[in-house]
């Protein structure tokens, strides 16, 4: 019998709703089978916790005496440039930004370096952060220089917002060359030294939902310890991926832009991170709850390691160069094995994923939702999915002449 989402979200309220992890749901189905499970279970939770580059913050720290004009201008969040090209306090800080003038990226891009993302944790952990401003001056914002500390606690507004996260399934990352690479999936070693991977897996959001059946514009969400919405179809989106067994994505496919309070978020979920040769990023914690409204539903929140396919390329040659060369595919059970067998060779697999805290996540959204602090939301809106939705393509270059 099908359920609604208001219909649980009553249980909720009643502390009557019975909720599980993605890794729990597994046993539960094997045991009493799709059917049974369906009507015995109303939320799976799901969690992810991995660097996650296009994630931001807009801040709007308050007007000054005499009043200034940002915008146009240049600003820094402690020596991190920030976006200014919106209005007069409104600023937008990206989590790869990263100092002009810090030597070590002179000397090995992306070797300790501090960027948006450490600033964002910073702020998120409550920390004061020097705010540098020059602007040009207007008759009515007539201030041009301000050096000030700033606090989250003082912000008007200070609100993540990410335009691509929670990757649907993504590549494997591998090293043919004879020399070490950097990359934003790692240092690879040469000759196929190691395997890097960045997913969850089995409780990952978007393979517990292959075809965004619950989840869409609207649905809120567990966003970097506090509470967040979809509110768009991430850049990149690609639900024409090839599928496996289940639905399931063979490559990258379906993202998501979301959006949440940064006040009402902790430093643990929004962590700065340096990516040696490559240059600072953000870990994201995100936790989606699946409602079980039927029998096709729970199916696919069963979806374990062994079920979920990624395609294995070289990032030496074929990611750079845009090639479209699959070196073999592995499955996530093979992955987090610590070895996987590639060209005749045992490779060692490291993910920057965290699975320990992808759970840790999907533990707390479950607590919250059984003790009636986090209600489901209807999609107001769906994904793009099928064959109707756009597809993603690479740029159209156009060599522009001089003169023209």
């Amino acid at each position: 019998m099908a359920k609604t989402i208001q219909e649980i979200n009553e249980k909720i309220k009643k502390g009557k709703a019975v909720v599980v992890t993605a890794e729990e749901i597994i046993g539960i189905v094997e045991q009493k089978g799709a059917a049974q499970a369906a009507k015995e279970v109303d939320v799976v939770t799901t969690g992810t916790f991995g660097p996650m580059c296009s994630s931001g913050a807009y801040l709007n720290f308050g007007h000054t005496r005499p009043k200034l004009k940002a915008g146009g201008g240049t600003a820094t969040l402690n020596n991190v440039p920030a976006y200014t090209g919106w209005a007069a306090v409104d600023l937008y800080l990206g989590a790869t930004a990263m100092p002009d003038d810090d030597p070590r990226n002179k000397i090995h891009p992306g070797e300790f370096a501090y960027g948006g993302g450490h600033v964002i944790n910073d702020l998120v952990a409550g920390k004061d952060v020097r705010l540098q401003v020059e602007a040009y001056g207007t008759d009515c914002y007539p201030r041009k220089h301000l050096d000030t500390w700033i606090n989250i606690k003082d912000l008007n507004e200070a609100v993540l917002f990410n335009s691509r996260n929670a990757y649907q399934n993504y590549n494997v990352a591998v090293n043919l060359s004879d020399k070490t690479i950097y990359t934003y999936l790692g240092t690879l070693k040469p000759k196929l030294g190691n395997a890097n991977y960045c997913s969850a897996g089995q409780l990952s959001p978007l393979l517990n939902d292959p075809y965004y059946k619950t989840l869409g514009i609207g649905t809120r969400i567990w966003l970097g310890g506090g509470i967040g919405y979809i509110v768009w179809q991430g850049t990149q989106h690609n639900p024409h991926a090839p599928r496996g067994k289940s639905g399931v994505p063979k490559r990258g496919a379906g993202t998501l832009a979301l959006i949440g309070d940064l006040k009402q978020m902790g430093p643990d979920w929004l962590k700065g991170v340096s990516l040696i040769g490559y240059g600072p990023s953000m870990a994201v914690g995100i936790g989606i709850p699946i409602p079980i409204l039927n029998e096709e539903i729970v199916k696919y929140t069963a979806v374990k390691d062994e079920d979920i396919v990624a395609a294995v390329v070289d990032y030496s040659d074929a990611y750079p160069n845009a090639k479209a060369d699959v070196l073999a595919e592995v499955n996530y059970a093979q992955l987090k094995s610590g070895s996987i067998e590639l060209k005749g060779k045992q490779v060692p697999t490291s993910g920057l994923s965290s699975y320990k805290k992808a759970l840790q996540i999907a533990e707390d959204l479950k607590t919250q939702i059984k003790q009636g602090e986090f209600l489901l939301t209807e999609k107001v809106a769906d994904l793009p999915a099928g064959e109707s939705a756009p597809r993603f393509k690479p740029l159209k270059e156009r060599p522009v002449k001089e003169g023209k």
